[in-house]
């Protein structure tokens, strides 16, 4: 592709690169010129332009941007149509997206020409979500650079839609503790999840005996004290339901104080306070995993860290740093209020 001013002469079939204002109004950058667009030009007082020529063998932006999307595109996503050289993927449906760090590197990879952008790694998405946009840069691309390279851009995003459908919620119940299963049941019902609710003493046996009779594939425990222990009643119950203890505790705040095991084939997951919050916490990551069939595992887990300070919630009992108080400097003041 050549790039720069011809005189208007040389102009028609190019493309414009800049906005040009003509007294019958606005030509577009971007657009092929035409003869009319050139008189227009030449009415408004130009004697050359700056444009992009193409040569043999060059794709335009539009082109390119639809190439690389259809490359892109999996199962549970759409492309949408191309315009000014972007073309956007979104989800039809809820889910969570696998997203291939390897295969998105190469495709920035392939020429600065071509750039893709996603969202984060297993970020849930509904229906219509962006999860990626192909942005070309210049109006048009190099046929043979593309040639032979988009192929292994397969599977680089993956949506992972509900892999069940129900949940159970065990909440129990202390005097004056806040409840919060609403909280919970809305992000179950995000990714299309029906849910049964059980409220009981908060007492290891209780738990114990709610998992022992429930047969949900995903069981939520979300208890009226903060888990303190791998001892304490979430998790010590659920080794004696005769479950398996998988991770206590996650490198993820709000929301250190999961606990995530087994009981048969069944996930159960032990919530943090934090998760009657609508707010994102660490749990939302590996609840929205599990409903869609990501197993998740210590090791995952551990590998949260990064990322994972998110923001603080308001109104939890315990913040990160110690609320300050509103401190007033009397008018008589000889030096500054010392906290």
């Amino acid at each position: 592709m050549r790039f720069g001013p011809v005189p208007l002469g040389e102009a028609e079939g190019a493309i414009l690169a800049h906005s040009v204002a003509t007294p019958e109004g606005r030509l577009r950058k971007g657009s092929r010129l035409d003869a009319c667009a050139v008189a227009r030009l030449r009415a408004a007082g130009r004697d050359n332009v700056i444009v992009a020529r193409l040569d043999p063998g060059d794709v335009t932006e539009d082109a390119v941007a639809e190439m690389v999307g259809r490359a892109l595109l999996a199962p549970g996503l759409e492309l949408r149509p191309p315009f000014t050289g972007r073309a956007n993927l979104h989800a039809t449906g809820p889910g969570v997206l696998e997203v291939s760090r390897a295969k998105i590197d190469a495709a920035n990879a392939i020429t600065p020409d071509v750039t893709v952008a996603t969202l984060p790694e297993w970020q849930r998405v509904a229906a219509g979500t962006m999860v990626a946009t192909v942005k070309i840069i210049p109006y048009a691309t190099d046929g043979e650079t593309l040639s032979g390279r988009l192929d292994a851009l397969a599977g680089a995003l993956r949506l992972h839609p509900p892999a069940i459908d129900r949940a159970e919620l065990i909440v129990t119940v202390l005097e004056g503790a806040p409840d919060g299963a609403r909280a919970v049941l809305d992000r179950l019902d995000r990714l299309d999840l029906t849910c049964e609710v059980t409220r009981m003493p908060h007492r290891r046996d209780a738990i114990r005996a709610a998992l022992a009779s429930g047969d949900a594939p995903l069981r939520l425990i979300l208890t009226a004290s903060a888990t303190s222990d791998t001892e304490d009643v979430g998790p010590g119950a659920l080794v004696d339901a005769g479950g398996h203890l998988t991770r206590f505790g996650m490198p993820v705040d709000p929301g250190n104080l999961l606990f995530l095991g087994r009981l048969g084939g069944d996930h159960v997951l032990g919530l943090p306070g934090c998760a009657r919050s609508p707010k994102l916490n660490g749990a939302d990551w590996i609840l929205e995993r599990l409903v869609c069939g990501i197993d998740v595992t210590n090791e995952d887990i551990a590998r949260l860290g990064v990322g994972g300070l998110l923001g603080e919630i308001p109104t939890r009992p315990q913040p990160r740093e110690p609320r300050r108080r509103d401190q007033n400097r009397s008018s008589t003041s000889a030096g500054p209020v010392v906290e």
